[in-house]
């Protein structure tokens, strides 16, 4: 329930945040934006200013409490970040029912009320509208309705589909507290073997340019606003060519490495995003290696920490003046249960902790993401390292997205609302149109699909009540007309450190034994693969066999037979080019888009005669 408002002599409803009975320029909803920053910055204690500048991770008690305990990835009790060290910026997990996430939101809000000022609580979250669950990147939709991945949302080529989902998505959010979107990713997918492809538009700078503007005004409008969700655009000055395509979540893919000179090519979609009015920015992981801009030596530190990237390019050459937040934990290993992910200090790994911290401010950033060391900033100003003026800069800039977002004028949420939009019924097929709509033929060899009705359908990782709304499920491909079969883009398994087993990384190869197999199946019936490209894959040995071969970018079962049949025309393009072989990928440069002579091109898609 929301609680009851002031009200004025004059008769204006407002928030009594800091209890004295009277309304203050920074509770007055009437006031422009600048002088309710203004107003509220000169009352803040340092100790609420720095807790402005901290957002980590945070998870929600299922029947709709506030988590008093550390969680599986939260350190502390919920108490104790607001209350004590003054958080108000969290980046919420495992979410399930809509109730109880509505009621979980108002919650910790009311508990917010009670800091000395009342400063709501901004509550964000990466992507959960798709299939992949990974706690480092993204969760899968559960309650909420499902679409592709983005990767399949470029496959479309639509940029109306793409505003209209992520409209579809500041809904669900905001219906249970969320105001705050982690992405999108406007990284391009020149480097095959990285892991973080399906986040993304591809490989084209121009597409996802378009398409990322495009999701940026579903969820925020033409300007940030009280129905906005607002986003952090990421990652900043463009992800993925990462050094033999290993990722910079890790030790081993630290290195950022541009072989082609194509630099501007990653750079393209940010100030596309800029113009349209991003409300923050997250510089990535990755260390540059060897990098020029305009002839100038890019220091080899991470981008988080690097003052010519942040400051010099974004800051003061494309006139970015909105909240820059840290990829996650650049300042402390993180321990979570008997493993650990070290700190992404790349490149300034001597350092402290407080080196660090010191070292983020001075590159230009705003806000710490994934840590909750308020003690660290408060003892650098203690030292004179770090001035109080240094501190506003960053605060005011975070304190106008909460005022322009409405969240002190009302943080709170309906649950019966929640329960009754996230996951409608016409939200959830239109997801499930995209998804079906997404899926990309890549070679129908004398015309095996569409696949007619009624047929004798063996399949291998497809539920059989997909099967079943099409055709007869039988157990053996010798008794089939012809057999489906879904294969997941090959990776090298990992698992030693923490969040590693869920990244898909290495080679892009599927095992010979695996080819051999399917080969058996193509010997006695016509066999149709789909492959789940969560990356790109080397499909090329799949062509000497298979009657034919699709690819999707997140597709349920049923979605993906109603694509194969022609229930739901698939007109899916891909985003990116498949490679011939992996020999082909490592001597290809990571930054460049596209190959000389790719298996399959960017673009290409097959289109099915449903007759």
């Amino acid at each position: 329930m929301r609680p009851e408002l002031s009200t004025t002599e004059d008769g204006v409803a407002y928030r009594d945040l800091n209890g004295n009975g009277r309304m203050d320029p920074y509770e007055d909803p009437r006031l422009p934006v600048e002088e309710r920053v203004d107003d509220l910055l000169g009352r803040l204690s340092l100790e609420e200013k720095v807790g402005l500048m901290f957002q980590t991770v945070i998870e929600a008690g299922a029947d709709g409490t506030v988590l008093e305990h550390p969680g599986n990835i939260s350190k502390s009790p919920t108490s104790t970040v607001v209350l004590e060290k003054h958080l108000n910026h969290f980046n919420v997990h495992a979410l399930d029912d809509p109730r109880m996430a509505a009621r979980w939101s108002n919650a910790l809000q009311a508990l917010a009320e009670r800091t000395p000022h009342g400063i709501p609580v901004t509550v964000s979250t990466d992507p959960r509208h798709a299939f992949i669950e990974n706690v480092g990147v993204s969760f899968s939709a559960g309650a909420f309705s499902q679409w592709p991945e983005p990767l399949g949302l470029a496959a479309l080529r639509d940029a109306d589909a793409v505003r209209r989902f992520a409209d579809i998505a500041r809904q669900e959010y905001a219906a249970v507290g969320i105001r705050a979107a982690l992405h999108p990713t406007l990284d391009l997918a020149t480097e095959p073997r990285w892991a973080r492809q399906a986040g993304t538009f591809g490989q084209d700078p121009d597409l996802v340019a378009e398409l990322g503007v495009a999701y940026l005004k579903g969820f925020q409008g033409d300007s940030l606003s009280r129905g906005s969700v607002a986003c952090t655009s990421k990652h900043f000055p463009g992800g993925g060519p990462q050094k033999d395509g290993e990722d910079a979540h890790f030790p081993y893919g630290r290195e950022q490495v541009y072989p082609g000179g194509r630099f501007a090519d990653h750079l393209k979609p940010f100030p596309a995003i800029i113009e349209a009015g991003t409300a923050g920015i997250m510089p990535y992981y990755g260390m540059p290696v060897a990098l020029e801009i305009d002839g100038e030596p890019i220091e080899p530190v991470g981008f988080g920490y690097n003052k010519q990237i942040v400051t010099g390019l974004l800051r003061e050459k494309l006139g970015y003046d909105g909240v820059v937040v840290t990829d996650w934990e650049l300042v402390n290993d993180n321990h979570v249960g008997d493993q650990v992910l070290p700190a992404r200090a790349w490149g300034v790994e001597h350092l402290d902790p407080h080196g660090r911290m010191e070292l983020i401010l001075e590159a230009g950033a705003d806000q710490f993401g994934g840590e909750e060391c308020v003690e660290i900033l408060l003892d650098l100003v203690a030292q004179g390292r770090v001035t109080e003026a240094r501190i506003d800069e960053s605060a005011r800039r975070i304190l106008a997205v909460k005022f322009r977002l409405g969240l002190f004028d009302d943080p709170y949420v309906d649950e019966d609302e929640a329960a009754a939009l996230v996951g409608r019924d016409d939200f959830r097929e239109e997801g499930y149109a995209a998804q079906a709509r997404s899926v990309t033929v890549l070679h129908n060899e004398g015309g095996r699909l569409p696949i007619e009705s009624g047929l004798r359908i063996y399949a291998e990782r497809v539920s059989p009540e997909a099967v079943a709304r099409h055709g007869k499920l039988v157990d053996r491909p010798e008794d089939a007309d012809v057999a489906v079969v879904r294969l997941t883009a090959p990776f090298d398994p990992r698992s030693d450190l923490f969040l590693e087993s869920w990244f898909h990384q290495g080679s892009l190869d599927f095992p010979p034994g695996l080819i051999a197999r399917l080969e058996r199946i193509a010997a006695v019936c016509p066999l149709v693969v789909d492959v789940v490209l969560d990356r790109p894959a080397v499909v090329t040995p799949l062509l000497r066999f298979a009657s034919a071969v699709v690819g999707s970018f997140g597709s349920c079962d049923d979605a993906l037979l109603d694509a194969l049949t022609g229930t739901i025309a698939p007109v899916g393009r891909l985003p990116f080019d498949l490679p011939r072989s992996m020999d082909q990928v490592r001597a290809h440069g990571e930054d460049v888009p596209g190959y000389d002579d790719p298996l399959f091109p960017f673009g290409h898609g097959l289109r099915l005669d449903a007759d």
